[in-house]
This record gives structure tokens, C-alpha cells and sequence, in this order.
């Protein structure tokens, strides 16, 4: 009978920090814009044209709940990913769910031609395939045992 002798975890290689380093920044940006658009922070949306406001005063309650969960999903995941945790995937893929559900909302919003623009429509796609790519790679971490 052959025994394997499992040594714990495999070793972190060198990308699991630089993607989840980077995945974090990204995210912690993510929260900040959620945190500044639904608090309606003046000197924030000073940045954005005025009519942002108002469609943000407009989402309703399951809609905003479904960004907060894309949004907190995402930097859960990635600090989870830091450290080491299986659980990451879950938290990338919870964020998925909401990001979508968030973005499906938002495509059907009529805009004002302010806010109708190619980069409000691009945005939201590259998140959603960022959100997908860090949901893929904690997956193969996970797999592979280097997340615990």
C-alpha cells in the first residue's frame, strides 16, 4: 500500500501576491466609489456631471444592495486571497452575482445624454470581466492547494 504524506499547503508562488495586491487596490477603489456615490458626497460627485446624483437617489433598495454586494464581494475576496483563504472564489463569485444584477439594473436606466456616454457603457463590462478573471484565478489557487 503506498501512503502519501500530505506536507500542508503548496507554496505561494510569486503572482498569488502580485494578483492579490493588485486585486485589493483595485477593489478598495471600487469601495471607495461605492461609499462617496451612495453618500451622496458632494466634493466627489462634483467630478461627475449633476444628474449623477439624482439617478443614484433614484436606485431602489435592491438594486443598491446588489452593487454593495458586488462591491464588498470583490474586497473580501481579494483580501481573502491575500490571505491565502479557499474562500475567496465564494466571495469573488458573490460578487459576480451582484456586479450583474447591478449592471443589468443599469443598462436599463434611461441616461441623460451627459451620462450616455461609450465610457458608462465600457466600465461596467471590464468589471464584470475583471470580477470573472479574479473569480477564475482563486478558483485554480484553490484547486491547486495553495489556498487553505
Amino acid at each position: 500500500m503506498n501512503a502519501t504524506i500530505s506536507s500542508g499547503p503548496a507554496k505561494a508562488p510569486w503572482h498569488l501576491w502580485a494578483v492579490g495586491i493588485l486585486s485589493l487596490c483595485w477593489n478598495a477603489f471600487g469601495a471607495y466609489d461605492y461609499v462617496m456615490s451612495v453618500s451622496l458626497n458632494a466634493n466627489y460627485l462634483a467630478s461627475y456631471p449633476p444628474e449623477m446624483a439624482a439617478i443614484i437617489k433614484s436606485f431602489p433598495i435592491w438594486a443598491t444592495s446588489a452593487w454593495a454586494l458586488g462591491v464588498w464581494g470583490s474586497l473580501v475576496g481579494s483580501a481573502l486571497l491575500v490571505l491565502r483563504s479557499r474562500h475567496a472564489a465564494t466571495a469573488f463569485l458573490i460578487s459576480l452575482i451582484g456586479a450583474l444584477v447591478t449592471f443589468v439594473y443599469d443598462f436599463r436606466l434611461k441616461l441623460p445624454p451627459a451620462l450616455d456616454t461609450t465610457t458608462n457603457k465600457v466600465v461596467p463590462l471590464v468589471i464584470v470581466i475583471l470580477v470573472v478573471a479574479q473569480w477564475y484565478y482563486a478558483k485554480r489557487m484553490s484547486d491547486a492547494g495553495v489556498l487553505r
